[in-house]
Formats: structure tokens, sequence, C-alpha cells
């Protein structure tokens, strides 16, 4: 059962945001300033965080920064700001989506659960560990040798979607649609330049355990020996 949580200090949006969501069988938690949400946020692990920009004490842009320091959890931005430049700002600063007020409440919902598609739920072990790599799929996180490896949050999707499937082979159109989303109009070029970024960060995984293996014209594989947890 996914946990969203709201940061939203506007109680009437948070509420309506919190039927809508309820009903299609989350389970939500609501913060209505800066300093709770980060409280919340600690004690309640969500799998997804729908962030408003404008809020009373710590903002919103700050309380992404906390986030993405910390966790590659979801966030998907929520303000009155339409102007591009915040947009930006958002989207470069670690958000997986941006809505604009004013918003309908069934499209919160569609992006929500297009964002958490994304997120891989293949292996039913929390930790599994390639030699001296271990992931973490509850934190979604990556150690490599008891050091945390820092990963772009598209980056890091992406290498839990390949090692939750070890040893297939995807191409880059499978990957754009499992990993990016099918709403995605950049290039599929985006998929080389992430594997080569996830490459560079684990350089010290050993290569007897495993690797990121590139079948020339045909796609990338997760490439490691049986696995344990």
């Amino acid at each position: 059962m996914h946990k969203i949580l709201i940061i939203e200090d506007e109680a009437n949006i948070s509420m309506v945001l919190k039927v809508y969501l309820e009903k299609q069988g989350y389970v939500v938690e609501q913060a209505y300033d800066g300093d709770q949400a980060l409280d919340m946020f600690a004690k309640g692990k969500p799998s997804l965080v729908l962030l408003d920009v404008m809020l009373p004490g710590i903002d919103g842009w700050s309380i992404l920064k906390h986030i993405r320091e910390r966790s590659a959890c979801p966030v998907m931005m929520l303000t009155a700001l339409g102007d591009i430049q915040y947009r930006l700002e958002g989207l470069t600063g670690g958000a997986d989506d941006y809505l604009v007020k004013p918003f309908i409440g069934a499209e919160v919902v569609a992006r929500v659960q297009a964002v958490l598609r994304r997120i891989p739920q293949v292996w039913s072990e929390e930790v599994v560990i390639f030699g001296n790599l271990r992931i973490d799929y509850t934190a979604r996180e990556v150690l490599l040798s008891g050091q945390r490896v820092h990963l772009t949050p598209r980056d890091l999707a992406l290498l839990l979607f390949l090692a939750s499937h070890p040893n297939q082979l995807f191409d880059r159109e499978h990957l754009i649609q499992c990993v990016w989303g099918i709403e995605y109009e950049g290039s599929d070029r985006a998929v080389d330049l992430a594997v080569k970024r996830i490459r560079k960060s684990l350089a010290a995984w050993s290569s007897e355990e495993g690797e990121l293996e590139t079948l020339r014209g045909m796609g990338y594989k997760f490439r490691a020996k049986a696995c344990s947890s």
C-alpha cells in the first residue's frame, strides 16, 4: 500500500487531494508547514510527496533539497507559480513532476500513478547484494563497499529497474517507457547518458560480480551473478 505525503498549507486544496487519493486506495498524510513536513517525512517514509512551493516556515525548494540529500523518494511539485523558470528550478532540483494550480484532482491522481509505476517493485526482498554492491529497495539506496552511491532520482530509478531484472536485456524504448514514463518526449539517447553516469558511479563495483552491459544495437542489461539478500 503506497503512502502519499501532501505538503500543502491551503487546507481546502490538501483535503481535495486527500479525498481523490484515498478513493484510489492510497494512505494519505498531510503536513501544513515546512517544519511539520520534514518531521513527517522522516518518520513516515512516504512512497511519494506532493509538495507545495509556498509554505509557512521552510519553503518547498528547501524541503525538496532536504529530501534529495537523503532520499530518492518521488516528489511532485504543486504551485501557483507557472513561469517556466520555476518549472525548470523544480525539475533540475530533483522533482519528478510539476503541476501548476489550479489543477484537476483526477489529473493529479493520474500523474501520481504514472510516477509510482516507474518505481520497480519486482524483488520480494527489501535488500539485495551483488558482491560489494548493496541495493536497498525500501530505502531506495545504493551502497558500494559500504559507501552510499549518489545518483540522480532518474539514474537511480534506472539502476533499480535493471537490477530488478538481472541478466535480462532491455532496449532503449522499453527503458524509456518503464523509467521515464510514456509521456516522455525527449531523445532515447537519455538512456545512454544515464547508463554512462551510473557506470562512472559504480566504477569500484567488482567486474567479477557484474556490470551494466551494452549489447550494441540491442540494448542494456544488468549482468550479475546470483544475488544474496
